[in-house]
């Protein structure tokens, strides 16, 4: 794969790759129009392929929060189309790393040496580049490393990135008003808390201690001395990302036993810790030569308010869900319904969370949850389509929910997906044997 020499920093070279970008999807959709004149049963498969192509090209030579947001999008299995998943998962762990000369000057900056003067051993090439860093593979007297170096000027790039998504994101999600500046917000705020590495040196090894007793999971240990605020090393773990081994593996008591410590894990942390791995992607987890499961990467934490947690959680529950009266003042501790709302927005964003819940948190009514089961996500995919669709839902201010949705929200939607695809069996409430 090309190696990267520079990556664009400043606002106005960032914002012109974006432009750049725009141009090639609108001749797609012009190409598209065009030739469907010719041939009316032309379908939108060639068009997204096409603009997947486009965009994902666009993107990865940006990295940064630029190639986040598709990363965060490829999750999201139920409502984009097929051809944008694929290709914006490559954002995941494969995307074009920096040159040798550029990490060896990335190293003299922020540990003052070179690798060859703290390594034994250092691959010149990254064996993964995604979004935020890459890692490269290291030793040291016969002990490996996976040493994770951040790609030049992405903290500095956020903001700059963030405004100009910031006009499609009001328009894509009929934004209205002053308050859903607190979305772009949360966004911000959780993208510069990954690309401090320091930070995520101490949430690393606080998460490992705190979740070490789990079963079937394993964490890598962190080295303090060999790390800084742009570098991270930990221990080098010999395994496939999760997606590599859901691609064969047909052991369904193996995907029950990595599915039931990926839900023992993400339950523990909510219910316990009171925070979360907010970041449930596949480039995120390995399973190792013994089917354990391994976390990786702690860049991306979320705390979990009392204030949210307790009305978030209580909506779970169906005797809630059931009773018009609770259900509603939950709507509105959770923001999903404002007291500024006419008559028509209370009942048509009451109907549809009440629909939505109603789907969404099956997996919590009962003690056992099948995660292969193609009726449920079936039902997910139909009803993001349906969303997709509903004019009415244009004209209704978009502004729906706690700031704290947004990566709580996102976490479930990760995690769902990650157990589909192991196709995994569930003991729903198996992680309160980890409680003390």
């Amino acid at each position: 794969m090309k190696t990267l020499d520079k990556i664009p920093t400043g606002k106005i070279e960032r914002a012109t790759q974006l432009v750049k970008t725009g141009f090639k999807v609108g001749g797609n959709y012009v190409a598209y129009y065009g030739e469907k004149i010719i041939n009316p049963s032309l379908t939108k498969e060639k068009l997204n392929e096409e603009n997947a192509e486009d965009i994902y090209d666009g993107l990865k030579n940006l990295k940064g929060s630029a190639l986040k947001v598709a990363q965060m999008l490829s999750m999201d299995k139920s409502i984009m189309p097929q051809a944008y998943v694929e290709k914006f998962s490559l954002s995941q762990f494969s995307v074009p790393p920096l040159s040798a000369p550029l990490v060896r000057k990335t190293f003299k900056k922020y540990l003052g040496k070179y690798p060859e003067e703290i390594y034994d051993t250092f691959t010149q090439d990254a064996v993964n580049a995604a979004s935020i860093g890459q890692v490269h593979k290291a030793s040291i007297n016969g002990e490996n490393f996976a040493v994770k170096i951040q790609y030049p000027g992405v903290a500095e790039s956020i903001s700059s990135d963030l405004a100009l998504v910031k006009p499609f994101a009001t328009r894509m999600f009929n934004l209205k008003g002053k308050d859903s500046e607190k979305y772009f917000k949360e966004v911000e705020n959780k993208l510069l808390e990954e690309t401090d590495y320091v930070l995520e040196l101490k949430q690393s090894i606080e998460v490992s201690e705190k979740c070490g007793k789990i079963e079937n999971l394993r964490f890598p240990k962190y080295f303090p001395d060999y790390s800084s605020e742009k570098i991270l090393t930990m221990e080098w773990i010999e395994g496939e990302h999760i997606s590599e081994f859901t691609a064969y593996n047909q052991d369904r008591e193996i995907g029950d036993k990595i599915g039931q410590a990926l839900w023992d894990f993400y339950m523990y942390q909510m219910h316990y810790l009171k925070q979360v791995h907010a970041d449930p992607h596949p480039g995120n987890f390995l399973i190792d030569k013994n089917d354990k499961l391994v976390a990786i990467d702690f860049g991306c934490i979320k705390q979990v308010p009392e204030d949210f947690y307790v009305p978030y959680f209580e909506l779970a529950k169906p005797e809630v869900i059931n009773n018009p009266e609770l259900f509603n003042k939950k709507l509105y501790e959770l923001e999903i319904l404002r007291h500024d709302d006419t008559k028509e927005e209370i009942i048509y964003f009451t109907k549809i969370f009440h629909d939505l819940l109603s789907l969404f948190t099956k997996p919590f009514h009962g003690e056992f949850f099948d995660f292969s089961d193609e009726d449920f996500f079936g039902k997910i995919a139909q009803m993001g389509e349906e969303f997709s669709k509903d004019t009415q839902l244009r004209k209704m201010n978009g502004n729906r929910g706690s700031k704290h949705f947004l990566y709580i929200n996102r976490t479930f939607f990760g995690l769902y997906n990650l157990l589909h695809d192991l196709k995994a069996r569930i003991q729903t409430t198996s992680f309160k044997e980890y409680i003390d």
